[in-house]
């Protein structure tokens, strides 16, 4: 038979030698369709469409990107990337995966970047930033000719932290409020914070202390009976000096 097997594409041709025979008494319904439209004949697979690379050298071995997919890159994902290289801690806030289902430019007017039935995190920013470059057409908004990346940007985050303003405010308000008719919060996390930091730095001195001890001990233990001072012979002067108060006067 060979590498490959060619006999499906000879079903038509077995199929009406078997009816000129007379040994299959009924025509199969996909005789006529078979005959009109015949399988291709081609068993080699095209090539798909390759991604854009650099030229590099010719090689023996067979490249191993051959049949990898191109790359979708969508613009809000450079936004992202911007965004959150600024405000690295806008990720650790908690979000529900399920309140953006990546349609919400079509449901929402990003007009303004404060939204009634959605926090204000990071991807208000990145949808207010595409309402100012592209504008919404549908909705008879439309975009600002004169509106750079840059401009949408800094308008988008300014917005931003006038509503972070705004909520710190309200939050300060009603812990005060809380306070005032009796209410105990406790340590912050700050102040947890701190009290750790000052407890390891305490631990730290101590050690630091008793290394300081254990290395004079040492030291002293390596050079005890020598003198450390080298021994010098007395200046002139000082040595007259000590003549005369050793040697007494003669009358």
């Amino acid at each position: 038979m060979g590498r490959y097997d060619f006999r499906p594409l000879r079903v038509h041709r077995t199929a009406s030698q078997l009816l000129a025979a007379e040994r299959i008494k009924h025509v199969p319904p996909w005789h006529e369709v078979i005959g009109t439209v015949p399988p291709a004949q081609t068993l080699v697979r095209s090539q798909p469409l390759q991604h854009q690379e650099k030229p590099r050298r010719p090689k023996i071995k067979k490249p191993s990107k051959l049949f990898q997919p191109q790359r979708i890159v969508y613009e809000e994902d450079t936004l992202r990337k911007e965004f959150f290289a600024d405000h690295p801690w806008e990720l650790a806030r908690p979000r529900v995966v399920l309140e953006n289902d990546g349609r919400d430019a079509e449901r929402k007017d990003w007009s303004l970047v404060s939204q009634p039935d959605r926090p204000v995190d990071g991807e208000s920013v990145i949808q207010r930033q595409m309402f100012l470059l592209h504008g919404n057409p549908e909705a008879g908004h439309m975009p600002d000719p004169d509106m750079t990346h840059a401009k949408a940007y800094d308008q988008a985050r300014k917005e931003f932290y006038e509503v972070r303003l705004q909520q710190d405010v309200e939050r300060r308000v009603a812990k005060e409020e809380a306070l005032a008719t009796g209410a105990y919060f406790g340590k912050t996390t700050q102040q947890i914070g701190m009290e750790l930091e000052d407890n390891i730095f305490e631990e730290w001195k101590a050690w630091a202390a008793n290394e300081i001890i254990q290395q004079d001990q040492r030291r002293a233990a390596m050079y005890t009976g020598v003198d450390s001072e080298p021994l010098t012979e007395p200046e002139p002067d000082e040595a007259a000096e000590e003549s005369e108060a050793v040697i007494p006067e003669q009358g």
